[in-house]
């Protein structure tokens, strides 16, 4: 069984979604207010989803105190805050979806459901080594440069998976948004960008040539 931690300060969506997510079949612990969600950040669970605006501990410190302690815990925020600027923001922090409200209660248990399946999905026992430089474990979802974890956020990770699956192929914006973010994404495709930059930034030697006006590829060729 999936383990959710929420942290939503209305109390009434508070119930709501709990009820929504355990009729979905997830066990969830709740909060109302950052600093106690802060006190179990070294607890055990699956999945964070975090509303931004928080009386006390906003949702952006939160997510970087749980990111210092597990940078791969995925993270879904919840917001009235829709701008295209602040889903980037959110999304460079690095939670791995961005839910702008209001929201129908399903739309929650959907992203829920198809980014726990994502993140989790059960693989056969793969490691391959690309560029003589960064080995791969897809069971652990850990990239290596000789001994040294290098670490990615869930999206980053998923973007790898991608552009490994489709090596020497073009990819464009389009296909990378409904790959790593879902098909049910709505916003910018300039998430694509910033995501691209980051894995270039954390990965130097994996050349991702950019493909201008269309998209990305990657060619096993060491930079």
């Amino acid at each position: 069984m999936f383990k959710i931690y929420l942290v939503e300060d209305e109390q009434n969506l508070n119930d709501i979604l709990v009820f929504y997510l355990k009729n979905e079949g997830y066990e969830v612990k709740s909060f109302t207010c950052g600093l106690d969600a802060e006190k179990c950040i070294e607890e055990d669970m699956h999945l964070w989803i975090l509303d931004i605006m928080l009386p006390d501990l906003d949702g952006y410190e939160l997510i970087k105190r749980i990111k210092k302690h597990n940078e791969n815990i995925p993270v879904i925020f919840i917001s009235a805050r829709d701008t295209d600027l602040d889903i980037i923001t959110g999304l460079q922090m690095g939670s791995d979806d961005y839910i702008s409200k209001p929201f129908l209660p399903m739309e929650l248990v959907i992203r829920t459901r198809k980014l726990l399946k994502r993140v989790y999905k059960k693989e056969g026992n793969n490691n391959i080594l690309i560029n003589n430089k960064y080995k791969i474990d897809f069971n652990k979802r850990m990239v290596y440069r000789g001994e040294k974890n290098i670490e990615l956020t869930s999206r980053e990770f998923d973007f790898l998976c991608t552009i490994i699956e489709n090596k020497n192929n073009a990819m464009s914006r389009d296909y990378l948004l409904n790959k790593v973010w879902g098909e049910d994404y709505y916003g910018s495709d300039r998430v694509v960008d910033d995501l691209v930059r980051r894995v270039r930034k954390k990965l130097p030697h994996i050349r991702i040539e950019t493909i201008y006006g269309y998209g990305y590829r990657w060619c096993e060729i060491e930079n």
